[in-house]
């Protein structure tokens, strides 16, 4: 069951890797397909509040669309369709293996660059409107 769930956080500076990571054929590829757009070179990274983070945690147990590369020596990440005041995205979580951030800090990706089609810098609260497949627990 599709559930709409708010996430919060502060915009911070990334690690300026993800530019490399988004341009990728594979994952331009990938996006298209199952995300319905090109990811903009590079990501937003957003710190979550704790009650978001606590959140994230459920989301993450249930199913996400997961991007698949084309060779096994590169990293999968899964991604969940979310939206950014006006703007449609996705929020990427890569392996664990290669996550470069604390679990507290995500990253999204659009077709735009999201500071600055919604006039945002680093600090900037943010609100993410994520469509999470989430299962209510059978009744024991």
């Amino acid at each position: 069951m599709g559930k709409r769930v708010v996430l919060t956080g502060r915009i911070m500076s990334g690690a300026k890797k993800a530019a490399y990571f988004t341009q990728l054929d594979w994952v331009q590829e990938e996006c298209l397909q199952k995300l319905r757009f090109k990811p903009y070179p590079g990501t937003l990274n957003i710190e979550l509040t704790p009650e978001s983070l606590t959140v994230l945690h459920e989301i993450e147990k249930h199913a996400m669309t997961e991007l698949v590369p084309p060779d096994s020596s590169w990293c999968q990440a899964r991604v969940l369709s979310l939206s950014v005041g006006h703007v449609s995205g996705a929020l990427v979580m890569p392996s664990e293996d290669v996550r470069i951030h604390g679990k507290a800090i995500i990253e999204v990706i659009a077709p735009v660059s999201l500071k600055d089609a919604l006039n945002l810098r680093d600090g900037d609260e943010v609100t993410l409107i994520v469509e999470a497949s989430v299962h209510e627990k059978e009744p024991a």
